[in-house]
């Protein structure tokens, strides 16, 4: 099975490396939620090593910077297929840390537990909170403050294995923008508000196309799959599915964003020239 079967029902842009059976290294280290157990077949043992034997860099938020860095890691493993594809399999535990090449007194450290040929992020400092919310301060400019914190939470719970939980507020912020466009679109003399009233959503937002981003058109199988999570999925199905579920909805805000850059530049755009005419 993927590392998150329920990524087919959303287009390739929010797919991203989800894709493949199994999280990348980054992934694992970064975004996986602790417990979230991965479980490697025998044709692709060698993929745990990719962890065990870390020996790439990457591009994270760094705290204590408070600003995105390169990581390389420590510990001075050589490149992971200079180890048997399975030696990792002789680990209970492991931990993976890697510095930020700002200062490298500034660490991150992960912690990991390996049983038969599978494997779990057990721990990690700083939290997985720590490490995205600040890519996500962006998203104020177009939630309200209430629904940012609903946002902030669903990272949170996340991040501290609560799956169901996670996807009850990524849902209420779905439902908000839904709302959001509503209102937008009940100001038109054309629009019918009691047939929006008994509308199912998937109708409702076909009905709201003209007013909503299109990604959220496009892929208007998100809500279904939140409610599904919030019913019928368990803690584990919800969090591995949280990644791609986060992913979809940033899609939507930041489409919201360019639209908010751009309504903004037209507007400067159009006071200057307004004022340039009158001095000509």
């Amino acid at each position: 099975p993927k590392w998150c079967s329920i990524s087919c029902y959303i287009s390739k842009e929010a797919q991203l490396s989800i894709e493949s059976k199994y999280p990348t290294p980054e992934e694992f280290l970064i975004k996986a939620p602790l417990y979230e157990k991965v479980v490697y077949s025998d044709e692709d043992i060698e993929e745990g090593s990719k962890i065990r034997f870390f020996s790439e860099t990457f591009d994270s938020y760094c705290p204590t910077c408070n600003t995105h860095s390169i990581f390389e890691p420590v510990g001075g493993y050589k490149h992971y297929s200079n180890y048997h594809s399975d030696a990792w399999l002789n680990s209970e535990f492991f931990d993976v840390t890697v510095r930020c090449t700002r200062n490298k007194s500034h660490k991150l450290v992960f912690k990991f537990h390996v049983e038969e040929q599978s494997m779990q992020k057990i721990g990690q400092i700083p939290s997985i909170a720590d490490l995205n919310l600040f890519d996500v301060k962006k998203y104020s400019k177009v939630l309200s403050k209430h629904y940012f914190q609903e946002f902030t939470k669903a990272i949170g719970l996340a991040s501290h294995g609560v799956g169901v939980g996670s996807f009850v507020y990524l849902r209420r912020i779905f439902e908000f923008l839904i709302e959001e466009s509503h209102l937008c679109a009940k100001e038109k003399s054309t629009w019918d508000d009691e047939v929006y009233i008994r509308a199912r959503m998937n109708e409702k937002i076909e009905l709201l196309c003209e007013e909503l981003p299109r990604f959220l058109v496009d892929n208007k199988s998100i809500y279904s799959i939140l409610s599904k999570g919030i019913h019928e999925l368990s803690e584990q199905e919800c969090l591995a599915a949280f990644p791609v579920m986060k992913v979809g909805i940033e899609i939507i805000l930041d489409e919201k964003l360019e639209i908010m850059k751009r309504d903004r530049k037209l507007q400067e755009a159009q006071k200057a020239i307004a004022s340039l005419s009158s001095s000509v």
